[in-house]
């Protein structure tokens, strides 16, 4: 079942019905009185291979309060390692989450406008993983059977637990 959904997904990938990553702007995780600057608005992210990148924004109102963007990009890759005999039995599944963050540390400007560059990260391909992976038995060969990517941006101000801007994709 979980071939099927993986399948169905990389088709709507294909098509370009890809799932849309979900964004939320909440200012009251903010210095009060914080707004997208004229002209600007909510930072979009777009996944092209294994690489996420988000776009920049402005927000003005901020004063001296400094933020922290993170944008985390976990690659999750399942498979199986095959017994070489003559039947290729599998032999041992596999999964693991490896983790990419980038860490950007930001400052307002002297009339409190917090500048947000693009931020981009780079998962982990199927070919790196089979290039590090080994089965547990030397003789066993791995395949990958979904390599399936996912990421978090956030912006948080300081001296704020949440964070004002969260996209998940």
């Amino acid at each position: 079942m979980r071939r099927i959904a993986f399948i169905a997904v990389l088709g709507l990938m294909f098509l370009g019905f890809a799932p849309a990553a979900q964004a939320l702007t909440n200012f009251s995780n903010a210095p009060s009185g914080a707004h997208y600057a004229v002209g600007f608005s909510e930072p979009v992210c777009t996944v092209s291979g294994v690489t996420v990148s988000c776009t920049g924004t402005q927000i003005e109102g901020v004063g001296h309060t400094n933020a922290t963007v993170d944008l985390t990009v976990t690659s999750t890759i399942s498979g199986v390692c095959h017994n070489p005999g003559t039947n290729s039995k599998v032999v041992e599944p596999f999964s693991k989450s490896i983790s990419t963050t980038t860490t950007t540390e930001l400052v307002p400007t002297k009339n409190g406008r917090l500048v947000v560059p693009t931020e981009s990260a780079t998962g982990t391909s199927t070919e790196e993983f089979l290039a590090t992976f080994t089965c547990p038995n030397p003789n066993w060969t791995p395949e990958v059977t979904s390599n399936v990517l996912s990421f978090t941006y956030t912006l948080t101000f300081e001296g704020f637990t949440k964070p004002a801007i969260i996209i998940t994709g």
